[in-house]
């Protein structure tokens, strides 16, 4: 089966607005948290959240958004964006340039785009509202393109000309993982030549806030430690938004154009928990057979990876599951592989994550160094003897995996391969 090549990656990210300042927090465990100021009330009881920089986009009115004065952004194409469809624009224009693609080249057949949101919460509870109190015909007409899950690839295809394959993935937190792996297939196939992929989320008060309610968030009011994956006093994830999108070509367009390669994604593989709507599996069974079948796919042993992007978000249940499926895969020697959560730097972003932590590892792959696991100071009993790592190791992953998991269990796994 030919091989498929991570080519390009653009990164609107809580810890960073591109690739290398995104690396650069990597190396360092700069986390994104802060103390988000529309949480500081007395009946909000969250008040840490990872925002994005840079933008400013709490208007209902997407005339009144300000963004990075290097990012031209049409009044006409700006109506029927929802903040994250923003920042989504903005990191695909940094992909493009960073796989050095021309306008012919992002538009043809053989070019596709999967994208992944859970649509915009924000602006569909003001137009819904605005209709029940003014009625239907004082909707503004691109309204619904703004809000609702799709967004992102309506938008993306129309602005960028794109003519190949496209849609849209609504799997919860497992979403950009499964477009990732979808594109994988399309350029595996001979379908497409060339795909783009997005993950990208809101990260406001509508997008975050519900979650307290199911008691998934953190209570910590200090940012520094709000989020701790697999360390014992862990509360809950920090919520996030953004946006990355990676370039993905097949072997034969990547030696047509000499173009550089962050690495080969190998396969993937996925599994469902059928255990329960919002927890996942406490053996992580689910998870433990993905892991199997995207190693099966990609002809990868157990001992030949290298690095685990942990899906870990910091919940006391959601991590346990993930570390008993990584004990049973890496039984034979639980100290290798290392093994790291990046959500402690940046936050839970839904949709966003998949994408965002395959464009982590393939800036570690590309640049030499595997991330640590920061902010735990007492490793929960339940994941002795697995390799977590607390500091960023100075050292180039050869295979990669990163998981994902999402509501009702489904659980992804994709296999990377340094080029």
């Amino acid at each position: 089966m030919p091989k498929v090549y991570i080519t390009g990656v653009g990164f609107i990210t809580s810890i960073g607005n591109d690739a290398a300042s995104v690396s650069e927090s990597l190396r360092e465990l700069r986390h994104g948290m802060e103390l988000y100021p529309p949480f500081q009330k007395p009946e909000v009881p969250v008040k840490v959240a990872a925002p994005i920089r840079d933008f400013q986009t709490d208007s209902i009115d997407q005339e009144d958004w300000v963004f990075p004065a290097r990012y031209r952004i049409k009044r006409e194409l700006l109506r029927g964006m929802a903040p994250h469809g923003v920042y989504a624009y903005c990191a695909m224009q940094q992909a493009i340039e960073d796989a050095k693609l021309t306008e012919a080249e992002v538009s043809n057949p053989d070019t596709g785009l999967y994208a992944a949101s859970a649509g915009s919460p924000f602006l569909l509870g003001y137009h819904l509202e605005r209709m029940r109190k003014m009625g239907v015909m004082r909707c503004p007409p691109l309204g619904i393109v703004a809000s609702i899950s799709g967004t992102v690839n309506f938008n993306l295809v129309s602005h960028f000309k794109i003519r190949g394959a496209s849609t849209g993935f609504s799997s919860a937190c497992a979403s950009s993982a499964h477009a990732l792996a979808f594109a994988h297939d399309e350029i595996a196939l001979g379908r497409q030549k060339r795909m783009f992929v997005i993950g990208a989320e809101d990260g406001n008060v509508e997008s975050i806030l519900p979650f307290a309610g199911m008691r998934a968030l953190s209570l910590q009011n200090d940012p520094s430690i709000a989020s701790r994956p697999f360390d014992s006093a862990r509360d809950g994830f920090v919520g996030t938004g953004g946006a990355t999108v990676l370039v993905m070509e097949s072997e034969d367009e990547v030696a047509r154009r000499g173009a550089k390669v962050y690495g080969e994604m190998a396969g993937w593989g996925q599994a469902s928990d059928g255990y329960n709507v919002a927890i996942s599996h406490p053996d992580g069974d689910g998870l433990r057979t993905a892991i199997e079948n995207a190693l099966r796919l990609s002809e990868v042993a157990p001992e030949e990876v290298d690095y685990v992007n942990a899906h870990a978000t910091s919940t006391p249940i959601g991590d346990i599951s993930e570390a008993k499926a990584l004990r049973t895969i890496f039984k034979g020697n639980p100290s290798r592989p290392a093994i790291s959560s990046t959500k402690a730097l940046t936050g839970h972003g839904l949709s966003l994550a998949g994408a965002m932590e395959a464009g982590f590892c393939a800036l570690a792959m590309k640049e030499g160094f595997i991330p640590g696991s920061a902010h735990i100071s007492n490793l929960d009993p339940a994941c002795a003897g697995l390799n977590i790592i607390r500091a960023t190791l100075p050292q180039r992953p050869n295979v990669v995996i990163s998981n994902s998991s999402g509501f009702g269990g489904a659980n992804v796994c994709l296999v990377f391969k340094a080029g």
